[in-house]
């Protein structure tokens, strides 16, 4: 389990598990010549990819960001991705119940980062974390519900009881959730997706979702076929590095699944590396 201080906070990975994406829709337009030599891949041209989430313990609430892939896909769903289930065993390895958490924070709704928000019981759907506010933007709820490019991505299921029932906060641009927590809208991988910034006793991390989903994807062209928007990708990229460096930000990555932090930086020839220390 990888657990690190941050100021007052404590702040601990959790992980839904593995699942596995084509090594080309991960890496885009970047020969596999190229990222072969970062990652593992099979004779399927398969790679693993992580289904990290990240607990904040803020000394007075528990808050959870992203909830992984959760156990209601299809069976046409399952069979492609898989549906490792992990996330509620973890949290409880963690010492984390599901009635302990007071807010949760999805980055964006496509299945992988919310599939645990709620569970199926019967025909219906209910909050996985019963006491807890959820959080998204609301351009990412509306852009949920129209036929776009990443439509197959989007499980109703996951989000609109919650909105239905009031438990999911709908939100217009960047906001701070609690003291120490805020979101900020970067878009690329869609137009509405936010970062989670956490701020305590002068430290920073960041949970940066599929705006850089692993530590492969570092450099500022590394980008996915997932992204709708590759262009604002590098742009907002350059905008989080802009603050990121120099403040030496924890950067948190969503779908490593070796690596669910690192300090992004440069070396002396320029070139972007990640550093666990």
């Amino acid at each position: 389990m990888n657990r690190v201080t941050l100021g007052d906070f404590e702040v601990t990975a959790v992980s839904d598990g593995i699942y596995h994406l084509d090594g080309g829709a991960f890496f885009g337009v970047i020969p596999k010549v190229l990222w072969e030599k970062k990652v593992e891949v099979d004779d399927k041209n398969l790679v693993p990819t992580g289904l990290n989430s990240v607990v904040v313990r803020t000394g007075t609430q528990t808050v959870l960001i992203e909830t992984g892939i959760g156990n209601k896909l299809p069976e046409r769903m399952a069979k492609i991705f898989g549906q490792p289930a992990q996330l509620l065993d973890n949290l409880n390895a963690a010492g984390v119940s599901p009635e302990d958490v007071d807010i949760v924070i999805n980055t964006h709704l496509h299945f992988d980062h919310c599939g645990w928000n709620t569970v199926r019981r019967g025909d219906d759907f209910f909050p996985t974390f019963p006491n807890a506010k959820y959080y998204v933007q609301e351009g990412e709820w509306q852009h949920a519900h129209q036929l776009q490019r990443d439509a197959p991505s989007y499980y109703s299921e996951n989000y609109d009881p919650l909105v239905e029932s009031g438990q999911m906060t709908l939100l217009q641009g960047d906001q701070e959730i609690v003291p120490g927590i805020s979101v900020k809208v970067y878009a690329g991988h869609t137009k509405n997706m936010q970062a989670v910034i956490i701020n305590s006793g002068g430290k920073t991390a960041c949970y940066i979702s599929d705006l850089i989903p692993t530590s492969a994807h570092i450099d500022l062209t590394w980008g996915m076929a997932f992204d709708l928007y590759p262009l604002k990708t590098i742009e907002s990229r350059k905008q989080y590095y802009g603050q990121a460096l120099p403040g030496k930000w924890l950067t948190m990555f969503t779908h490593d699944p070796n690596v669910p932090w690192a300090y992004v930086s440069k070396d002396e020839r320029g070139k972007m590396v990640a550093l666990r220390e």
